[in-house]
């Protein structure tokens, strides 16, 4: 552990930090990293046994925020702070519950990708309770180093304040944002991009054109969505199900992406090339300040994109790459 990692003060020494759902990889990485800058960590999961891997100083407990027994209730109470990295309807319909078991000054923190309702459910519940709402904005696999961590606070006191310094100090980019705010944000960010690429791979089939040949003629734009949209089909489902069903604000993205589509059909068969032209110069007006970093980075990962990737032979049967 370096001294530039270690618990703020805000948290006593050997803190204890309970990750319920730290088998998954989203609550693995929390564990890990506050395991790292010195806290005392129990895992809850509903998995036997911790995964391979797993740091040896954290503790491990087989339990269920549905079924909380005698061992789980001791455990959440004893906890400086509690980190929900569960499914988003788990975490909500056992809120009130949590907050009756935690500590009065227990920080509970989460890292759903909607932040609106478990704020709500926790405010219902225990009005005074800290809470702070953590959404990494990329794989865990990843890691902190570099990128955008949203921040979501409600009584914030102390311990969020610390708890967010500590996710700093571990490379992640803290960006304080309301509740509200986060969701529309996340609508736009996640269950846009994603639904984007998921109605791609639900089109492909329709155009009745093998995937290998597709592949071996791919323009690098294509290349790139294939490569999203094999993220995303080999991730796991829950994940990106409550990106889309638990966002209230998704339904709206995906409408909006839907009338894009439509206003682009309308051009075409329209013969309105003006129109087109017209709808990139808004495109253009709209990224603004950002256009040219975007531009650079683009041409900058199709370079490696170009430069990295090798024909694809096929062979008559399925390949691992």
């Amino acid at each position: 552990m370096s001294a530039a990692e270690a618990l703020p003060d805000g948290f006593p020494v050997g803190a204890r930090f309970t990750v319920v759902g730290g088998a998954g990889a989203v609550g693995r990485l929390f564990a890990e990293r506050l395991c790292g800058s010195g806290a005392e960590v129990t895992v809850v999961d509903l998995a036997p046994a911790a995964p391979p891997g797993t740091c040896p100083g954290i503790r491990y407990l087989q339990g269920d925020l549905g079924a909380v027994d005698e061992r789980l209730a001791h455990e959440l109470a004893r906890a400086d702070a509690v980190v929900l990295a569960v499914p988003e309807l788990i975490a909500y319909e056992s809120a009130g519950k949590l907050c009756e078991l935690l500590g009065p000054r227990t920080l509970l923190v989460d890292t759903l990708s909607v932040k609106g309702p478990l704020v709500e459910a926790v405010r219902a519940a225990a009005p005074t309770r800290e809470l702070v709402g953590l959404n990494p904005m990329f794989a865990p696999a990843l890691g902190f180093e570099g990128r955008p961590v949203a921040a979501v606070g409600l009584n914030s006191g102390a311990r969020s304040r610390q708890l967010l310094a500590l996710v700093g100090r571990w490379g992640g980019r803290v960006v304080p944002v309301a509740a509200e705010a986060h969701d529309s944000l996340a609508a736009a960010t996640q269950a846009l991009p994603h639904a984007a690429v998921l109605a791609l791979g639900l089109a492909l089939p329709a155009l009745g054109i093998d995937i290998v040949e597709l592949a071996s003629v791919a323009p690098p734009p294509f290349t790139t969505m294939l490569a999203l949209l094999a993220r995303i089909s080999s991730g796991n489902p829950e994940v990106y199900w409550d990106i889309q069903w638990a966002n209230p604000q998704a339904g709206q993205a995906r409408t909006a992406l839907a009338d894009g589509l439509r206003t682009l059909s309308e051009l075409v068969r329209n013969d309105d090339g003006a129109g087109f032209a017209e709808a990139q110069q808004r495109l253009r007006g709209y990224l603004g300040s950002e256009l040219d970093r975007y531009t650079a980075h683009c041409a900058q990962l199709f370079t490696v994109r170009e430069s990295t990737s090798t024909a694809h032979v096929p062979t008559g049967g399925n390949t691992d790459d």
